[in-house]
């Protein structure tokens, strides 16, 4: 979405499952014909890229077996078994469009909506509701659906996986339970009015880490930019009323390093849990939109919680500052993830990269104290658990807190830029001094590794 005025993500909802809330605050104004028409557009490059996804992975399986029956047929016979294990690949296919098709249509309302005047954030109270690089790239025209598209298309169907499947368990205790530990360690049962405690999900993709924040109680709100994501999730959340009602092959499109043939074509059923049928005790909020555009309210959330999100922006620093803005006085920020920095060396992109070292010295100069910081926690993201390959990151978990009395400090860092790229040699050299002062103590406080 390309909303520039923030949804309200302070407004309580009174409305059931299945809703979508497209009432607009007094001051926000409704889209622009431009600006609708870029958004039915956009929707539509979407759908496309979907009901596309079986054409285009049918055409992986045709070049094979074009080579196939190129082969001598002495090769072809020692092949049976293979050229079988193809036919069941276009199977795992079928049964994925399948599952698109009724994602598709039961979104039918969201699809409908997304291509009005209006701007729209997806609500469910009590829900009675970093593979691909992709943020940005969902906003761009494409006449035809190019590879790319599709591909992210397959990534959704891995994503469904990770969050909502039994298969992937445990990736989901590597990324989500120290975060959830965070949390809950922060802002404790019978300390806190759970209900009254607001967390902030961005980057939050098909919503369990949400999920799971609200069935604990808290007042949770998920934001997400991508449209596959914003389909699939709202699938789940809202349309799924039976556990592992639905099977999907989400490694079908792995076609190398495979141990076994069943390997490629192992089913994974969803959700393992159904919001519908088990709602969560906290209220949850699915708000669609970029996150720097959506989110300008000072002083609004509780917490904010971020997994593997901080390096899907251009500039990390303007994601640092608006949590620091919209974190309340005292709240705390608790993140998880690796530096992939999804724009380095995207064409067309402008990125910057820092380091981690870079980066603690950054989140200080927001504003920020660091209450606790880990390095090389080890984590996957959508990987095939039976491949002969998995990839894994060291990732990077944080807990800062916003202080008290803190006010936002991008006045002052703008003043001391000036006066350094001014060239005023006193002062100058007073403002490189702080900032020095700050990388030799701050180093020695920032680790407690645990």
């Amino acid at each position: 979405m390309s909303d520039s005025q923030q949804p309200s993500g302070s407004r309580k909802h009174s409305s059931s499952v299945n809703t979508i809330d497209s009432n607009a605050e007094a001051n926000q104004p409704m889209l622009n014909p431009e600006e609708a028409e870029e958004e039915r557009k956009n929707m539509q490059k979407i759908i496309a890229a979907l009901r596309y996804y079986q054409k285009y992975c049918y055409s992986r399986v045709n070049k094979t077996e074009s080579y196939l029956n190129s082969l001598p047929l002495h090769h072809q016979g020692m092949l049976v078994k293979y050229r079988n294990h193809l036919r069941v690949v276009r199977d795992c296919i079928d049964e994925n469009q399948k599952v698109i098709r009724k994602m598709l249509r039961d979104n039918a309302g969201l699809i409908d909506m997304v291509g009005s005047c209006e701007q729209v954030h997806v609500a469910q109270k009590d829900i009675d509701g970093h593979i691909a690089k992709i943020r940005h790239q969902d906003m761009e025209h494409q006449a035809d659906v190019e590879p790319f598209e599709i591909l992210k298309a397959q990534s959704t169907l891995k994503l469904i996986a990770r969050d909502w499947s039994d298969a992937c368990a445990e990736e989901r205790e590597q990324s989500y339970k120290p975060i959830i530990e965070a949390v809950e360690e922060f802002f404790k049962p019978g300390e806190f009015a759970l209900n009254e405690v607001k967390i902030l999900v961005p980057g939050a993709g098909l919503g369990r880490l949400t999920y799971e924040l609200a069935c604990r109680g808290y007042d949770c709100e998920g934001n997400e930019y991508s449209y596959f994501m914003l389909i699939a999730s709202y699938f789940v959340l809202n349309l799924c009323t039976e556990e592992n009602k639905y099977t999907l092959y989400p490694w079908v499109h792995q076609y190398v390093n495979n141990l076994r043939m069943a390997d490629q074509v192992a089913p994974v059923r969803f959700p393992d849990v159904s919001p519908a049928a088990n709602p969560p005790k906290g209220n949850i909020m699915m708000a669609a939109g970029d996150f720097l555009e959506v989110y300008k309210t000072p002083n609004s959330y509780d917490c904010v919680a971020t997994c593997f999100f901080i390096d899907c922006a251009n500039n990390i620093v303007d994601f640092i500052e608006t949590i620091f803005r919209i974190l309340k006085p005292g709240g705390v920020w608790v993140n998880l993830g690796p530096l992939l920095y999804h724009f380095s060396d995207i064409q067309g992109e402008n990125s910057i990269e820092p380091t981690f070292e870079n980066l603690e010295l950054i989140i200080k100069m927001a504003g920020f104290e660091f209450l606790r910081c880990e390095t090389g926690v080890r984590t996957k993201y959508a990987q095939n658990p039976q491949s002969m390959l998995k990839s894994e990151y060291e990732s990077l978990f944080w807990i800062c807190r916003k202080s008290q009395n803190a006010t936002d400090p991008t006045d002052q860092f703008d003043d001391d830029a000036d006066e350094l790229v001014g060239g005023g040699s006193n002062n100058g050299s007073a403002s490189s001094s702080r900032y020095a002062d700050c990388y030799s103590n701050g180093y020695r406080n920032a680790y407690q590794h645990q």
